[in-house]
């Protein structure tokens, strides 16, 4: 794996670090919640995996799960998180525990929700035990309302020595998006939370991985032309640098356009976008949610609504995070988004 990911993330790796130092000294019971949000491509996923890689002492236990990416059914973290493993110690009751596993077994009849959601969270305490642990929570935006209630739960459990470290596109992107952010906002609002949201790469970082990868440093005009290729995303880039990798700088440079400057509406694979709309689509590209593009250029939230509905009109696509996508594909030179 290419050390895309992780440049431009030491200072969200250090965080996370020092979260664990503290779970890890037991100075609280209660869990430290971490939350990374970001558009797609962006490396939440690897930043949690290499930060959990790394993280000492070692985690004497590490549940993680995902939605399931067809037919996502009730509590799909949790069984995610009890597949392959051996429950019959587990002090709860064993229709229960079929059902919340999703065995095929399970009898049809289940428990109250709100019985089953605390059975759900006993059965998290009961695999953490005296910890310390880590709980990861990948694409909360994809996932069941009974896991996003959960994780809302887990979060505030009073009794679990446990780091929680739970990765989300912007509620906008998600399968419900109301509940997702709810979620996030509950998340958020929990004493001593890690936030943290991953924007693209910079220029400079994208420097430093044409560096890494060449061994050399870049051209000004290859950095340019990479980082507007592919939006400073670290999939993205990653996927060009596998494309084209053995051929060297000079090759791949010759395989990429030149910088262009936008100036007035901008075609791009005959679909005609406004100044305007090519701002507000850098900001999405940097995983933006409309309160902060709105921010950012100093326009209304309703305004910046018109806009995102423009641009997924124009391009044809369903989700914020497809039009972020559509303008990467394309190598449109989206202005880099202001913090």
């Amino acid at each position: 794996m290419m050390p895309v990911s992780m440049v431009g993330r030491a200072g969200e790796l250090a965080e996370l670090d020092r979260a664990w130092s503290a779970v890890a000294a037991a100075e609280r019971r209660a869990p430290t919640v971490a939350v990374l949000t970001g558009a797609a491509g962006v490396g939440k996923s690897l930043l949690v995996a290499a930060a959990v890689d790394a993280l000492t002492p070692r985690p004497s236990v590490v549940l993680s799960g995902a939605a399931r990416v067809h037919g996502p059914a009730p509590y799909d973290w949790l069984a995610a998180v009890l597949t392959g493993r051996d429950t019959g110690s587990l002090a709860l009751p064993p229709d229960a525990l079929a059902w919340l596993a999703q065995q095929p077994t399970a009898p049809r009849e289940r428990y109250a929700p709100g019985t089953l959601l605390r059975l759900a969270v006993r059965t998290v305490q009961l695999l953490v035990g005296a910890g310390p642990a880590v709980l990861v929570v990948d694409d909360l935006h994809a996932l069941d309302p009974a896991s996003v209630n959960l994780v809302g739960e887990l979060a505030t459990v009073a009794e679990l020595p446990a780091l929680l470290v739970v990765a989300s596109r912007p509620a906008a992107d998600a399968v419900a998006p109301d509940l997702t952010r709810r979620a996030l906002a509950r998340l958020c609002g929990v004493r001593g939370v890690v936030r943290q949201h991953l924007g693209p790469l910079r220029p400079a970082e994208v420097a430093e991985v044409l560096t890494q990868v060449y061994a050399n440093s870049p051209s000004e005009r290859l950095v340019t032309s990479v980082w507007r290729h592919t939006g400073g995303n670290p999939y993205a880039l990653t996927e060009l640098l596998a494309a084209y990798a053995g051929q060297g700088p000079d090759a791949l440079l010759r395989r990429l356009p030149g910088p262009r400057t936008p100036v007035g509406p901008v075609e791009a694979v005959e679909v005609e976008l406004t100044a305007r709309e090519v701002e507000v689509l850098g900001c999405l590209v940097g995983g933006m949610s409309n309160k902060q593009v709105a921010k950012a250029l100093g326009i209304s939230v309703r305004t910046v609504t018109v806009h995102v509905s423009n641009l997924l009109r124009k391009t044809g696509s369903a989700s914020r995070t497809e039009v972020a996508l559509w303008a990467v594909r394309r190598r449109l030179p989206v202005p880099a988004p202001v913090d």
